[in-house]
């Protein structure tokens, strides 16, 4: 067993209540949720979302909104003057290159408005079950820590953890890591007295 399946092994049994904690009940609903997640908690976005998915509930509701009705609804989220017109785009785009259904390929998402490979990630491996390993800030940080990855970006941080776990981990492996990185291993102050893999860890307070 390497470093990264003991990692995750301890993860795993530390929180075994890990999942996605934006609330969503389909794929479309998901990619506008993580697009709006950017730069903000999921906490904020399920406030907001909690409302406008019960008025535009699907893609056709949502193509009926202009930019600055989008923007109103969202306005208490970070970055929603960017994110009304990625979301306004992407209803577009989805119609007229899919036919108003979410794609499952990471070629096919990327190429949307407002989804990078991270977005395009949480939807593979959430809505659809398809292994992929997204880095949001806490993976990021975590995995840095640790000493599992050394790349600059989220992209070379995701590549570098995705050949040092088997895929079947990949989906749970990225919860665990946001999990830790909220409750433990956290950007100030992390609580190192009380980590589990503390044994494994590079990370050296100052």
């Amino acid at each position: 067993m390497n470093k990264a399946e003991k990692i995750y092994f301890k993860l795993k049994e530390a929180y075994p209540d890990a999942k996605c904690e934006l609330n969503y009940e389909t794929p479309f609903q998901l990619l506008v949720s993580t697009i709006l997640s950017a730069q903000a908690t999921d906490k904020s976005v399920n406030a907001v979302t909690k409302d406008l998915y019960q008025e535009h509930p699907d893609l056709n509701a949502f193509s009926k909104l202009s930019i600055e009705e989008i923007e109103e609804k969202i306005k208490k989220i970070g970055l929603y003057k960017n994110k009304s017109k990625s979301i306004y785009n992407l209803c577009k785009e989805l119609e007229a290159l899919y036919q108003g259904q979410v794609p499952n390929t990471m070629e096919e998402l990327i190429v949307l408005s407002g989804v990078g490979r991270k977005t395009a990630s949480v939807v593979l491996a959430e809505a659809f079950k398809i292994p992929a390993f997204p880095v949001d800030t806490h993976v990021f940080r975590v995995s840095k820590r640790l000493g599992l990855a050394k790349g600059a970006t989220a992209d070379k941080v995701s590549d570098e953890l995705m050949k040092k776990l088997s895929s079947k981990y990949w989906i749970n492996a990225h919860h665990l890591f946001i999990t830790h990185g909220r409750r433990t291993c956290t950007a100030r102050n992390p609580k190192c007295g009380e980590c589990v893999i503390r044994d494994l860890c590079n990370f050296n307070e100052e």
